[in-house]
């Protein structure tokens, strides 16, 4: 406490003012949180007007610990130095504190201190906190973004979409990053402060947190927790019975408090997109422009070779040894927004940074940050993980066969297969922004080849002059719990009549390309007329992939085509998403904060069987912390659930409920609704009075956007 018979009274952080100046209102007005690089003030209260002849000065102290002592200057000083200027009024000072624009982010400690005429130190106030955090508003930060609108989105939305699916059958899934909600910007700097580099030296670890670089890599390595305290521990096997299923998530927020709450033990379970998510969250926290970034057909090269070998055997089982090539369906990653000094110029902007534990980076599981234009021009040299991202969106897939003994034969070479429709989140709302360009050249042209060969590696040329036989696959819109054909046509463009044998085969596999079981399997005899094409259906029931079909909903359809008498081979494979059902969510009452709400959440069981062991989650950044409502009974075949949940809105805006519902035999159905909500209901009308909209409009909730609210017309 202040001596009461001294000169102090006390300091006033002067949060809500500060807070909103620093566009770090959303977080919280009750604490101190600012950006670097742009002034904030404190009111420093006395007993009574201070002595000319005494003088003022400031020490912060950084870290956990306080193992960083920064004096502030009491004179303006340059960019690299904090100082500060004082106006008095009466019985207050206030004290206007300038931050350097590169300055460690973190928790800092305020003392103001009393100095005599020769220096000696009469009094000090009793020392207050605040965060300091990066600041892309400001031109002399390293994370600047010169964008309001991209500002708006990649630091202020706690709302986002994670894509996933399919190249041809993109789907989207609404995550609720939270970056604002309470304690998170706490919990963002708790898994800092746990990395290995800050228990090990933590005074270094402090000091280095003033570059984004180095921020944004340790993140990266804490989102997974593989090598050290982190936060989400991955699996892909399907057995989560000891954690929460990945699919289950719905945001951040509950793992990160999760986590935090267990004394830094990871939270089971995530997949790409978890990562992505959490990683997200996280860095925009901090004050680091980030978006999540989705690849479709993303390449899992594991000996570096540029390409993804599949190896077979002639009865199509995979024979690969050891660690597979693979494909994923989707893998998600994120993009951060910085400079790069410690590169050569022009690699500037966008880098990628990946959480998910794929493989090692300097002996750590973790990727990036890596320049987006680095990958772009096969520059594979640059830090970090350039050749790893490369190989990502721009591999080459070679299939084999291997024979009996042990000689193999190339079968396929697909150079336009991997990296495909790689998407964000539009800023403009919710709509899919394609950013593939930015990755790669347009596949096929004559740059993306030479980009191809300056990364390092022959491009690979098919063997042999194309056959006369051909192969394609077809299918309907597959939804789960139907049956569905999938036709497979072989073209004879040559001028005889060939015999061959078809196999086709249809396994369940997971969206990075692990096999969960064989569904259903054909071979056939057939001989195709010169110029005529040969169709064969593969009818698939759902009994066939309903016990082994994974929580992605992911079908693989495998063909092979051997030539009668002839070397000749061909293959060709298709994923076929299954379509999932949508839950229906409907939210009832006023749209205004503290005002109770009524959610009616409802589901149909389009399954064949009945559903065991249903739970919806549901959260919302500024809604409803997340929560379990446990389905009342089993769900029969066609069979509707119903279930409500009363909320009370705590902070205004436009927000979104986002609904997960879970089953045993049935994983990942979504729902949202998306919410405006004022701050009092003399807001409401004020809108309705200055505008014209109806106020039911206003009032309504709204299911997938605002033309269904009737708000359409007025903006």
């Amino acid at each position: 406490m202040t001596d009461q018979n001294g000169v102090f009274m006390g300091m006033d952080l002067l949060c809500q003012v500060n807070s909103h100046a620093h566009r770090t209102e959303e977080m919280d007005v009750e604490r101190l949180l600012v950006r670097r690089g742009q002034p904030f003030s404190l009111a420093l209260q006395c007993h009574t007007t201070l002595s000319p002849k005494h003088k003022l000065a400031m020490i912060l102290h950084l870290g956990k610990e306080g193992e960083v002592v920064v004096k502030v200057l009491d004179a303006r000083a340059g960019r690299d130095k904090w100082w500060f200027r004082q106006q008095g009024a009466q019985s207050e000072v206030l004290l206007t504190i300038h931050s350097p624009a590169d300055a460690p982010v973190g928790l800092y400690s305020v003392t103001v201190l009393l100095l005599s005429p020769d220096g000696h130190i009469l009094e000090k106030t009793t020392p207050e906190t605040f965060y300091l955090l990066f600041n892309p508003w400001c031109k002399a930060d390293s994370v600047y973004l010169p964008d309001e609108e991209l500002l708006e989105e990649y630091i202020l939305n706690e709302n986002g979409l994670l894509y996933q699916g399919s190249w041809d059958q993109i789907s989207s899934l609404p995550w609720n990053f939270g970056q604002f909600e309470q304690d998170v910007v706490d919990i963002c700097f708790e898994i800092l402060d746990n990395s290995p580099a800050a228990l090990t030296n933590p005074e270094m670890d402090t000091a280095n947190r003033a570059d984004p670089v180095y921020v944004s890599r340790t993140i990266t390595a804490m989102v997974n927790a593989n090598d050290d305290l982190g936060v989400v521990s991955g699996r892909w096997d399907g057995k989560y019975d000891d954690g929460v299923p990945p699919t289950r998530w719905t945001g951040s927020v509950p793992i990160l408090r999760r986590w935090s709450e267990a004394g830094a033990q990871r939270v089971r379970y995530g997949q790409c997109w978890v990562f992505s998510g959490v990683a997200c969250t996280i860095l925009r926290c901090l004050g680091i422009p980030t978006r999540p970034v989705t690849n479709y057909s993303s390449a899992h090269d594991t000996d570096g070779n540029l390409n993804v070998d599949y190896l077979y055997d002639e009865q199509l089982e995979s024979v690969s040894e050891g660690r597979k090539d693979m494909i994923w369906n989707y893998h998600c990653w994120v993009e951060s927004w910085m400079d790069r000094e410690d590169l050569p110029k022009g690699y500037d902007g966008w880098q990628a940074l990946d959480p998910t534990p794929q493989e090692r980076s300097d002996g750590v599981y973790c990727c990036g940050p890596c320049p987006v234009k680095a990958v772009r021009d096969g520059d594979v040299g640059m830090k970090y993980d350039a050749a790893f991202v490369f190989s990502e969106v721009n591999a080459d897939l070679v299939t084999w066969i291997v024979y009996p003994d042990g000689q193999r034969s190339q079968v396929s070479l697909n150079q336009n297969t991997v990296g495909q429709n790689i998407s964000t989140k539009s800023v403009y709302g919710d709509y899919r922004e394609d950013i593939t360009k930015h990755y790669k050249y347009p596949e096929g042209s004559v740059k993306e080849r030479e980009v191809y060969e300056k990364a390092g590696r022959r491009v690979t040329q098919p063997n042999g002059a194309p056959g006369q036989l051909e192969l394609k696959i077809k299918h309907a819109q597959a939804v789960l719990g139907t049956d569905f054909d999938v036709i497979v046509e072989v073209h004879n463009v040559g001028g005889e009549d060939t015999p061959a044998q078809l196999t086709v085969t249809s396994n369940a596999v997971t969206y990075n390309s692990l096999h969960r079981g064989e569904c259903h399997r054909k071979t056939a005899s057939l001989t195709v007329p010169a110029q005529k094409a040969h169709k064969e259906v593969l009818r698939l029931r759902y009994e066939h992939y309903g016990a082994c079909v994974s929580e992605h909903n992911l079908i693989r359809v495998t063909a092979l085509l051997q030539v009668s008498g002839q070397p000749e081979v061909v293959l060709q494979e298709v994923n076929i998403q299954l379509s999932m059902p949508q839950l229906h969510v409907k939210v009832v009452g006023d749209a205004v904060v503290s005002r109770k709400l009524i959610a009616h959440i409802s589901f149909t069981n389009p399954l064949p069987i009945t559903l065991r062991g249903g739970v919806f989650t549901v959260e919302g950044a500024g809604l409803t912390a997340a929560r379990e409502i446990q389905a009342p009974d089993d769900i029969g075949p066609g069979q509707e659930v119903k279930v409500k949940l009363s909320f009370k809105p705590t902070r205004a805006g436009l927000r979104k409920l986002m609904v997960d519902f879970d089953a045993d035999r049935i994983r990942d159905v979504k729902g949202i609704a998306t919410l405006i909500h004022l701050a009092c209901t003399m807001a409401l009308e004020l809108l309705t009075k200055e505008f014209g909209i109806p106020i039911e409009c206003l009032y309504v909730t709204y299911f997938g956007g605002h033309e269904e609210a009737g708000l359409e017309p007025y903006l």
